[in-house]
């Protein structure tokens, strides 16, 4: 039986924003799933990571950073007998805007048809099946990358998701009318629940998911770009995801808190902020270049 890396952490009164500050840290080393051990109370974390190495580094970081003093962390290893499945297994539904993203046991019914004057356009449907890869839509991050996906036309455009987790944001993009989305991430785990999502909700003549990791891949420019990460992330490595943008093209991001926002903003001098949204002290905005 395989088993995780992962570390049980005590937050010990952790506040909100050093719990988002703690995840944005985590997000650095590989991190896979967070499980809560007390959902009622929850005072502990399980953290799991791709590996025992990215396990170790982030437990460093940890004890490293004085914000965080008050959280005490455990290395362990927990045995994989499908514990992602299991821990998720009463993630309900959720909407944003016209998207719907579920998991296969909480899938809408089907609206009543209703003459209308104004028709509006119906509802898209996100089947994900709960798994290592991040992206069930319940992190307010993926949340807002799908709203300011629908905010632009997608009809006919070449679409490129930077560490796509379980392909939700790649599927929504087809979904919305993209003609071609290329899914990458460094995670195969991942990889591999994105390629079934893809399949599930048939997309697979749309979305192609690769195991490539972004700071070296050789592609093409994109129309639009997402990239759901962190702000450390996007801050160090913005001119390996601004090559993938077209002249004309946008460039999605999110994964980034309040704190984080102003790196961010200044990781791309060349970019102008055409668009912002915030849920709950996350951001995520749409750049294009100040020149086109």
């Amino acid at each position: 039986m395989d088993a995780s890396p992962a570390l049980v952490i005590q937050l010990h009164g952790l506040p909100a924003a050093g719990r988002d500050r703690l995840v944005a840290l985590l997000s650095e080393y590989d991190l896979t799933a967070v499980q809560e051990d007390d959902i009622s109370s929850p005072s502990v974390w399980i953290a799991h990571f791709s590996s025992a190495a990215n396990r170790d580094a982030a437990s460093g970081a940890i004890r490293d950073n004085a914000e965080l003093g008050s959280v005490q962390v455990e290395s362990t290893v927990v045995e994989d007998d499908d514990w992602a499945r299991r821990t998720q297994a009463d993630l309900p539904a959720i909407r944003v805007g016209r998207v719907i993203v579920a998991p296969p046991w909480d899938l809408p019914n089907p609206e009543p048809q209703v003459p209308s004057p104004e028709p509006r356009a119906p509802d898209i449907v996100v089947i994900i099946e709960p798994s290592r890869g991040f992206g069930t839509g319940h992190h307010q991050s993926t949340r807002l990358c799908l709203a300011l996906l629908q905010h632009r036309s997608l009809g006919g455009q070449t679409v490129l998701d930077v560490g796509t987790g379980s392909g939700v944001l790649a599927i929504a993009a087809a979904k919305l009318g993209a003609a071609y989305v290329a899914a990458i991430d460094v995670d195969p785990d991942a990889v591999e629940n994105a390629r079934e999502n893809i399949a599930t909700n048939g997309v697979a003549a749309v979305v192609e998911a690769h195991v490539e990791d972004f700071t070296t891949a050789g592609r093409q420019p994109a129309d639009v770009v997402t990239a759901n990460l962190s702000g450390t992330i996007l801050a160090r490595h913005a001119k390996d995801l601004v090559r993938f943008v077209r002249p004309t093209g946008a460039l999605i991001v999110a994964g980034f808190n309040i704190e984080e926002k102003a790196m961010v903003e200044e990781a791309f001098p060349d970019f102008a902020i055409g668009e912002s949204a915030e849920e709950e002290g996350w951001w995520a905005f749409v750049l294009t270049r100040a020149s086109a």
